[in-house]
């Protein structure tokens, strides 16, 4: 039987990346790393991703959760830089 920690390993996302996709989405953390799994796969979704982390980090700084805002920042920017010629920067 697969853990939760087995498929987040099996992804190509980091477990802060599939988090960041589950607060954006409003969605269960199972959901989001599906999601997030088959959107990492073409550059179209790799976009979609960043931009959602970036947005997610721009509302917590708008709302004045300013250490969650920078977590997320360093998120987008880890995601970005891994996959750095396939992401056209939001």
């Amino acid at each position: 039987m697969l853990t939760l920690r087995d498929c987040i390993d099996f992804s190509d996302l980091s477990e802060e990346e599939i988090l960041a996709i589950a607060e954006c989405e409003h969605i269960p953390l199972l959901t989001a790393l599906e999601e997030g799994e088959s959107m990492v796969h073409t550059p179209r979704g790799r976009k979609r991703i960043a931009i959602m982390i970036k947005s997610q980090a721009e509302m917590c700084e708008r709302t004045g959760n300013t250490v969650h805002a920078q977590h997320l920042r360093r998120v987008h920017d880890a995601f970005i830089n891994r996959f750095d010629k396939m992401v056209a920067r939001p």
